[in-house]
């Protein structure tokens, strides 16, 4: 068997595979062998066949399977061997004169090969943000703490402060949903008005158009899908059903230990301080992973080099479950080359800085992931033979660990791209950050 290699360009190249009857003769007798041991065809006992009639129905199909065979394990073999980083796989190139009655074959697959290139990580343009928890988001933040442990009082009528309970009636659309509603979520002074000064039992003719000041709020209230809620506008009753205001909390220690736990706080600077670490813990999530997409985007921007389009196309119409005519898979290749292109620019950061994953690594990464979901259920000291039991069921699943998998690697890359790339840094408030991030 010989097996050589062709260089199209730096991007693609075609393997071809020379078969010769020596190569799978031995595995094609050894494999007939067995089967006249076992074949049962009537006139001969079982065992007694003659080879010769065994070859005639089976030696063919063996001899084109076991081919198969080897040609498939010689062909993963070299890739490993020469190293040949690939994209897709490799795609079998049609021969209209094959012919599988002869003794030597000659095989030819397509190769896409991976680009060569460099990437800078010295040069960036992503600014990474700070996001720091100011004194109007804690006052409000203790005024939301206050409004929640504090103590309901029923109201004769509707008032400025008021939460009213009641439920909302269309009967062509069907629509019979019980909701709560303030004053705040009422949109303009006129519907405002209609809410004002009414009682238990009232029954207030509404118009669903510009009723709330968020469409959101329309939805849930009316018990709707949001796309259904979407420009609706219809009558609509709201039979008042019970009002309410929430007296504010007193801010005392009970008030601290009903929040955090008995002693953990006992002082409203502490109470202030504690959200605030709190509340800028989970803004730091969100500043990571929007310096992660940002570093994402700037290093395919700024990281050029060719892809085997031609070949990456012709495999994309067969390399899932459903064939792909040439437009389909044009379209797919647009929709995911820039994801491919990233998956290279990662691998090649990994490379170059040793960035590597090994199982216990994933298996404790799995472990930490289980005790956080565990805690949110009040699990908080599970033992550890439990959590590494949990967690190697867990890594079972194929879709788990390669999702585990991913998350791990994204954190790596986000710690080594914190200590490589040169940012440019800003402070904000919350407010500000959803400004300039998502605005």
């Amino acid at each position: 068997m010989n097996i050589t290699k062709e260089n199209i360009d730096a991007l693609n190249a075609v393997v071809k595979v020379d078969i010769t009857a020596e190569d799978y003769q031995d595995k094609v007798t050894s494999v007939l062998k067995d089967y006249r041991k076992k074949a049962n065809i009537p006139g001969f006992r079982q065992g007694q066949v003659p080879m010769g009639l065994v070859k005639k129905q089976y030696g063919k199909s063996v001899m084109v399977d076991e081919v198969n065979k080897l040609l498939q394990e010689s062909l993963n073999n070299y890739l490993t061997e020469e190293k040949l980083d690939i994209l897709g796989n490799p795609l079998p190139k049609v021969d209209e004169n094959f012919n599988w009655d002869t003794e030597n074959f000659s095989f030819e697959f397509e190769l896409g090969l991976a680009p060569e290139f460099s990437v800078d990580l010295g040069k960036s343009k992503v600014t990474k943000f700070n996001i720091v928890a100011k004194d109007d988001l804690i006052d409000k933040e203790v005024e939301n703490l206050q409004t929640r442990l504090g103590n309901k009082i029923d109201q004769e009528e509707v008032a400025e402060n008021s939460s009213i309970e009641g439920t909302f009636k269309n009967e062509e659309e069907g629509i019979d949903s019980k909701a709560i509603v303030t004053l705040e979520d009422i949109k303009g002074k006129l519907n405002a008005k209609s809410f004002v000064g009414s009682k238990v039992g009232d029954v207030l003719e509404l118009k669903t158009k510009n009723l709330f000041n968020e469409q959101a709020k329309l939805a849930q209230s009316l018990g709707l899908e949001a796309d259904k809620a979407e420009g609706l506008e219809i009558s609509i009753t709201f039979t008042v059903e019970a009002i309410n205001f929430t007296e504010a909390a007193e801010i005392n220690q009970e008030f601290f230990d009903k929040i955090f736990g008995e002693g953990v706080v006992s002082s409203e600077e502490e109470l202030r301080t504690k959200i605030k670490e709190d509340a800028e813990a989970q803004f730091a999530q969100q500043a990571d992973q929007h310096l992660l997409n940002a570093i994402t985007e700037d290093l395919i921007e700024g990281t050029s080099f060719d892809l085997p389009k031609e070949f990456l196309i012709k495999w994309l119409k067969t390399a899932g479950e459903k064939a792909l005519t040439q437009e389909e898979a044009a379209a797919e290749y647009e929709k995911s080359e820039k994801g491919l292109r990233y998956q290279l620019i990662e691998g090649k950061v990994m490379s170059d800085n040793d960035v590597k994953v090994d199982f216990q690594e994933l298996k404790d990464y799995a472990i930490g992931f289980i005790k956080q979901q565990m805690a949110q259920y009040g699990q908080n000291n599970p033992e550890d033979k439990e959590l590494e039991e949990i967690a190697m069921k867990v890594l079972q699943n194929q879709d788990e660990a390669k999702r585990l998998q991913s998350q791990l690697i994204s954190s790596k890359m986000l710690n080594l791209y914190k200590e490589k790339v040169s940012f440019k840094e800003k402070e904000v408030s919350y407010e500000e950050f959803v400004k300039e991030v998502y605005q």
